[in-house]
């Protein structure tokens, strides 16, 4: 009897049956793992309601900040200004704290002025112990 030796063929094409299987389970793994950090923003506490109150006028020192980065202190009362760096608030405002509790620091903050300006003023007044707080858009 003869033997007949067989070659058997060997397919030179990648089998693609199930590619698309796959694709579809490493799309669905990595959608369902992938997380998105969220901005945090600043944690302030803001008020349920808004009520208008009336304050005095010897309660409120403005801090406005202008696009150069710089801050100019007005009290309430008085028309004097004084420019000074951000970094000075912190004195300045305890030692204002000090002679009045009940003192309002309104941050007014220029409109060309870059975010970080306002949040170094805000930091600032946070540092020196400052609860009342006015966050507003400065108005020419």
């Amino acid at each position: 009897m003869a033997i007949l030796n067989r070659k058997e063929r060997v397919s030179d094409e990648i089998p693609t049956a199930s590619m698309a299987d796959i694709a579809f389970l490493l799309l669905v793994f990595f959608l369902t793992t992938t997380v998105f950090n969220e901005e945090k923003g600043l944690p302030i506490v803001l008020p349920e309601e808004a009520e208008e109150q009336e304050v005095s006028a010897k309660n409120i020192i403005f801090l406005l900040v202008r696009p150069d980065g710089s801050v100019t202190v007005k009290r309430g009362e008085s028309q004097e200004e004084q420019v000074i760096p951000y970094d000075q608030i912190e004195v300045l405002l305890r030692q204002e704290i000090a002679q009045n509790p009940n003192l309002i620091a309104a941050i007014k903050t220029d409109g060309g002025a870059a975010y970080r300006h306002m949040v170094n003023v805000l930091d600032e007044v946070k540092l020196a112990g400052a609860e009342r707080i006015s966050l507003q858009m400065l108005e020419e």
